[in-house]
């Protein structure tokens, strides 16, 4: 077998929480390299405290990539992203710097190494999630919101055919995008570079859902609440029929506070409200890392010196 001399990148993979920045950043010091976001929330300016969007002092650090780049009135899909990141990395490889690829979008992932197919693949997750609101809400219900976010395929689809529904709306929230437009679509090719993948997560389940408690908090302290109060003063934004259905309401964290400051529940219980979605979303990302065969686990607390060396093997290759 010949040599394989396509350029590095090392993926910094993780459920939320788990310290992916902190990481990336310190392998971006030690390998000249630049980081590339692979993140959903991140990809929208105003979203900063919730969606934990490195700060100034980071990003102070090391060079950032792809943040900050729509509107949260706006869309942007997977593919989009593919293409946008492999402009990026691209330019990253040719000034001889090494891409950090990090964050914590399977999606994302899956379309930068692996390529993306024309239609995404489907997701046993979000089918579990779309059926538990179709048992409460009707089906009905989620055909007039596949008629909002999509209304080419809701004209085709009868509010009688729950399979294609499903479908429709599985393919819409997991990218953004409207599956009428994805079966317009040519795929994406994978990044032309060799990848070391990185996955933190610690151990105990136990010490992750303390991160996140204590994240959420801190958050809410740094004036979460004030920040959606003035994403819903925006007037694109109050121009919106169902702002919950956009893209960036539904990161976890600031669909909770919106339903909150639309009057649902106390303080208290959406807090409670946003800590569990959060560990729901992280349970939904370890259940995807574990489909990442030839990636490498580490706990990013007790696991240093092994991460290092993984990585430097990998350079030295």
């Amino acid at each position: 077998m010949g040599i394989d001399r396509r350029p590095l990148a090392i993926a910094v993979m993780g459920p939320t929480a788990s310290g992916k920045t902190a990481t990336a950043i310190a392998l971006a010091k030690q390998l000249d390299g630049e980081i590339v976001s692979v993140d959903s929330a991140l990809v929208y300016r105003h979203l900063d405290i919730g969606s934990a969007k490195p700060d100034a002092a980071e990003r102070a650090q090391a060079p950032h990539h792809l943040l900050d780049l729509r509107d949260p009135w706006q869309t942007y899909s997977a593919a989009e992203f593919a293409a946008d990141a492999g402009r990026v990395v691209a330019d990253i490889v040719a000034r001889g710097k090494t891409p950090i690829l990090a964050g914590g979008t399977g999606l994302y992932f899956r379309a930068l190494l692996q390529g993306l197919s024309p239609m995404p693949a489907a997701d046993p997750v979000m089918r579990e999630a779309i059926g538990a609101e179709a048992a409460e809400r009707g089906w009905a219900a989620l055909h007039v919101e596949l008629a909002r976010v999509d209304p080419a395929a809701a004209a085709r689809i009868r509010a009688t055919d729950p399979q294609r529904i499903q479908r429709a709306l599985e393919v819409y929230r997991l990218t953004g995008t409207p599956i009428s437009e994805w079966q317009r679509r040519q795929g994406v090719a994978p990044l032309p570079v060799r990848t070391l993948k990185l996955i933190l997560a610690p151990r105990d389940r136990a010490v992750l859902h303390r991160r996140i408690e204590t994240r959420f908090d801190l958050m809410l302290a740094q004036g979460f609440l004030d920040e959606v109060r003035a994403l819903r003063a925006m007037p694109e934004m109050a121009a919106v029929t169902a702002p919950l259905d956009l893209p960036a309401v539904r990161a976890v964290g600031y669909r909770q506070a919106w339903e909150y400051l639309d009057g649902n529940g106390d303080a208290v219980r959406f807090r409670d409200k946003a800590i569990f979605a959060t560990r729901q979303l992280a349970k939904r990302q370890l259940t995807w890392l574990r489909g990442e065969l030839d990636a490498r686990w580490f706990d990013p607390h007790v696991d240093g010196e092994r991460l290092a060396g993984a990585v430097s093997t990998f350079v030295a290759r």
